[in-house]
């Protein structure tokens, strides 16, 4: 019997992999091996056509021309040396604070300001573009799609034909995620050598680069991150600086390292006056408040629950997952047709609503049941039962439709009602002077004009002394490091600087 069924899975492996192979092998633009691949180039460029407007929404775009203009000249300058220089490249400047870069398929390069403001120098931005680009010329997206749909495949033959592998299955899967984590660290350590090739074609220093990943593992460390690497899809930073520095020894051999360009004062002074942090202007919590300066609204936010506010949507979650609450823009030109087009976007099953007054703005308050389908066993009188239920509000206010809902189960849905009519009810105008004007803080370069160790410089700066780790992990510079005369360090200030005023 046994004998039988390794000869079912045998035959079904083998058909499936002489299908896949005769169908979807393609060279790799980077290696020239030939590898599997069941996402073509055509369908990889529309992939990052369809991400990217989902993306800047998501984010939002950082105005800052100067620095859009920079990273444009230097990304097609190294897409050009790149492993596919036919392919159109696009880079993006994202208004987050968030310390990060990537890429999506097709050609699309993304850096948050928060990333940008960490680098200090044009070789480390050099270093992470070159990595990010590798992703996209080693088709490292691609790859991992085509890997899951046949391992994906693999995985489904052995729950079609095995009741034995039926019941290890979850094993097996994990199993699967584990190896996917590989394939993850692999693509990253395929891109920091891309990063360092690419950098060093077009003339940077990529040890500077490696010095980059020690400041994300300053970073991680600040935060209290401590993931093991063979959890994590990225390698450790602290090894990425080992092997970053000893690949940039391998493409500089022969090189005049002193020929290659670092451009430390040059990226300095392009993002003298980047906001820094989070943008009050976007909206801020204090107080267990959110503010909103540009909107001119503000709303209670419950004492201990999260808040994430992105230009789509502000998003509220107690600590224990078991309530959420979200508010965001309606584009409907009616209140009613604002809460039509809610009902019909979430299937909402509406159990009330009444047209009522909310600090002297028109609203309309809505209770709706949401039935979720959980599945084929069930019946259908299960499948029917409502499991979340919403408390909705929709707002009319200075020209705009604001839509508030509070989701919980059910069974808990009295237990959060008042939290959510709290908030939803409280909703009103911001009419407080130093609310409307707050201003986020801006990125200063300053000049050390004597010698000074960095704490004295901050000092000099007028920076509060619960600053100074953050700027000595922005500065990439320890507190005790002695500074010459002259040298630039990155400071904050809450004035803008006149290129930005001047827009």
């Amino acid at each position: 019997m046994k004998h039988q069924f390794l000869n079912r899975v045998s035959q079904c492996l083998i058909l499936f992999l002489v299908l896949t192979f005769i169908i979807a092998c393609a060279r790799n633009p980077v290696t020239g091996k030939r590898e599997i691949m069941l996402v073509s180039e055509a369908q990889e460029q529309q992939m990052g056509i369809q991400s990217d407007p989902s993306i800047i929404a998501s984010f939002g775009l950082y105005d800052d021309e100067e620095m859009q203009a920079f990273i444009n000249e230097k990304g097609k300058e190294m897409g050009a040396i790149s492993h596919r220089p036919d392919l159109e490249y696009n880079f993006r400047v994202l208004d987050s604070p968030v310390v990060n870069a990537f890429a999506v398929p097709g050609g699309f390069v993304y850096f948050t300001r928060g990333i940008l403001a960490h680098f200090s120098n044009e070789a480390e931005f050099a270093g992470v573009l070159g990595h990010e680009i590798g992703h996209i010329t080693a088709r490292h997206s691609a790859s991992q799609l085509s890997k899951q749909q046949l391992y994906g495949g693999l995985f489904t033959i052995g729950l079609i034909v095995s009741e034995e592998f039926r019941q290890f299955g979850e094993a097996a899967s994990q199993g699967l995620g584990a190896l996917f984590l590989k394939f993850g660290r692999d693509d990253e350590s395929q891109s920091d050598e891309l990063g360092v090739d690419y950098s060093t074609q077009v003339g940077y220093d990529a040890h500077e680069m490696a010095n980059f990943f020690a400041v994300l593992g300053n970073l991680q460390a600040a935060a209290g991150v401590n993931i093991p690497e063979w959890q994590s899809t990225h390698p450790d930073p602290a090894n990425r600086f080992e092997n970053v520095h000893a690949l940039a020894d391998k493409y500089q051999t022969g090189l005049d390292r002193s020929s290659l360009k670092v451009n430390r004062d040059e990226y300095l002074a392009l993002i003298d006056g980047m906001v820094y942090g989070e943008d009050p202007r976007q909206g801020f919590v204090e107080n267990n408040n959110f503010y909103h300066p540009e909107l001119k609204f503000q709303f209670p936010v419950p004492a201990n629950w999260q808040l994430q506010n992105t230009p789509q949507a502000v998003q509220m979650a107690e600590s224990n997952g078991e309530a959420i609450m979200i508010m965001r823009l309606s584009n409907a030109e009616s209140l009613q047709a604002a809460a039509s087009a809610a009902v019909e976007e979430f299937q909402f099953t509406v159990v009330e609503n009444a047209n009522v007054n909310v600090n002297g703005n028109n609203a309309i308050a809505m209770i709706s049941d949401i039935v979720q389908q959980q599945g084929q066993a069930q019946t259908q009188q299960q499948q029917q039962a409502p499991s979340l239920r919403v408390l909705s509000y929709f707002i009319q206010y200075n020209g705009l439709i604001y839509q508030l809902h509070g989701v919980a189960e059910v069974a808990n849905f009295n237990k959060h009602y008042n939290t959510f009519a709290n908030t939803m009810t409280n909703f009103r105008s911001l009419h407080d002077a130093n609310k409307i004007n707050r201003v986020p803080e801006r990125i200063k370069i300053t000049t050390v004009n004597s010698p000074m160790t960095m704490s004295q410089a901050l000092q000099r700066a007028n920076t509060p002394s619960d600053e100074y780790e953050s700027l000595s992990i922005l500065n990439h510079i320890a507190l005790d490091a002695q500074l010459p005369a002259g040298t630039k360090i990155k400071t904050l200030t809450t004035t803008a600087p006149s290129r930005i005023l001047g827009k």
